[in-house]
């Protein structure tokens, strides 16, 4: 089988670049030296290039999660361009391709069975079949005006933000080179094999609560360094949502950013999947596994029982609280005018609470349930 042929203008950039980036970038360090300015520099283009990825190439116009306002969009069509991982075009259309046939390595381009490399940067270096340039999916982002503007001044764009906008930071500080290979060379390869570890490790290394229908992971290491990314099986059970780390405390500044700008009028209609939603596939996804363990260990058709009807349960406490929930949430949204009315809402709130408590219980009794199954099983009494 011959191998796809080289793309040679990939192959210099991210060949040459990271061996640029490990020789000169020490050296002129240990001659010169780097000062507040110029690290501060390089950490803000960092994070101009790595939340124009994943807030605006990713979430928004991959997914659609949410809408921006035009000046938003202009601002991470900028971004992106300085992230030189290729047009909004190019890159949603991929991305959009990988959701859609992931794992499949004659249709994700960066499929995660052929190779963490192969993953990472190896689709990138040949002209694979699975990488072939086809925008029949990305028609909607074609009426985008400030998508098709970037994708027309791409190649400016990329050499204004990536050479000129480092250097006119230099000159004002005095230090053009220090610029140059710090908020230049060295950001320009950070921030583009940060983003790709999302392709590749994160389809790795650890956990899938959400889904096993691919190889996507959760991991909060990786989230840490990738702007809240690293949630990546939630993304994938979840891909509609502009959130990653779905809990409260989970690091997520994309998801922070994204919900600030909410609040001055900057995005809206920001799409996120309910919690019985969240919990059903967490559910469903322990319900299979253990009834595959059960068959694997040969347990009784007690166990089976056992299983089948906490499940079921849980099912029927989450629908109930999830409609009690609704229930609530609406009274509670309406003016309360009379007292009967507000005796209702009353009821209404004491109901929601039942319920609530009634989830807590089942939840606690089921996590029980997954306890025992971890050990040898037991006759069931």
């Amino acid at each position: 089988m011959n191998k796809a042929s080289i793309n040679w203008t990939n192959m210099l950039l991210f060949s040459l670049t990271p061996v640029f980036a490990m020789i000169l970038v020490p050296l002129y360090g240990y001659f010169y030296g780097y000062d507040l300015y110029e690290w501060l520099v390089f950490i803000g283009l960092m994070g101009f290039c790595g939340m124009s990825i994943t807030a605006g190439y990713h979430r928004l116009w991959s997914h659609k999660t949410y809408k921006a306002h035009p000046i938003l969009r202009a601002i991470f069509a900028i971004g992106g361009a300085c992230a030189l991982q290729n047009d909004v075009l190019h890159w949603a259309s991929d991305h959009r391709r990988h959701h859609q046939h992931v794992d499949n390595n004659d249709l994700d381009p960066y499929s995660a069975k052929r190779g963490f490399w192969f993953s990472h940067i190896g689709w990138l270096l040949r002209d694979y079949a699975s990488g072939a340039e086809d925008f029949s999916n990305v028609g909607d982002l074609k009426k985008d005006p400030i998508v098709m503007w970037q994708h027309r001044h791409y190649l400016g764009l990329i050499l204004i933000t990536n050479i000129a906008l480092p250097a006119i930071l230099g000159f004002i500080h005095g230090d053009i080179i220090a610029c140059l290979l710090l908020a230049g060379l060295l950001r320009l390869v950070l921030s583009q094999h940060l983003t790709y570890l999302i392709n590749s490790l994160a389809h790795i290394w650890g956990q899938q609560p959400y889904c096993r229908a691919s190889s996507a992971r959760d991991n909060p290491i990786l989230a840490l360094i990738t702007y809240g990314e690293g949630y990546h099986n939630y993304h994938h059970a979840f891909q509609w949502d502009y959130r990653n780390g779905v809990k409260w405390w989970h690091y997520d500044p994309t998801k922070w950013m994204i919900r600030i700008c909410s609040l001055v009028g900057l995005t809206r209609d920001l799409k996120r999947s309910s919690f019985a939603q969240i919990e059903k596939a967490k559910l469903d996804l322990q319900y299979r596994t253990a009834t595959e363990k059960c068959k694997s260990r040969q347990a009784s058709d007690k166990w089976h029982q056992l299983l089948e009807q906490e499940y079921r349960q849980f099912l029927r406490t989450l629908q109930l609280w999830s409609e009690h929930r609704q229930a609530w949430y609406e009274a509670r949204g309406q003016q309360i005018q009379k007292t009967r009315e507000h005796w209702d809402q009353l009821q209404l709130r004491d109901r929601y609470r039942e319920m609530q408590y009634r989830l807590k219980m089942q939840r606690r009794r089921w996590q029980q349930l997954m306890r025992k199954l971890a050990k040898p099983l037991p006759y069931p009494a």
